[in-house]
């Protein structure tokens, strides 16, 4: 799966199961997490979509801003582990 692959799931899947507004576009470098977009109760569903969906593994460790705070950083994750 390529990046472009990669980034309209994962934007689709926060667009409408996270944040409920289906029409709205989550740009690759958008803040999630330090922007308040989203809290840490959707964090832990993200990294499950992540694991379920794309085949990888996140640890406890990885659940923060620094891993999970634009769809390029979970992007970059993703196909390093693919």
């Amino acid at each position: 799966m390529n990046s472009d692959e990669i980034k309209a799931k994962l934007a689709d899947y926060l667009a409408k199961d996270i944040l409920r507004q289906p029409g709205r576009t989550i740009q690759p470098d958008e803040a999630l997490l330090t922007s308040g977009l989203i809290d840490s109760f959707h964090l832990v569903d993200l990294a499950l979509f992540v694991e379920d969906n794309f085949g990888v593994h996140i640890d406890d460790s990885e659940l923060n801003a620094s891993t999970f705070d634009s769809l390029n950083g979970l992007i970059a994750l993703i196909q390093s582990r693919q």
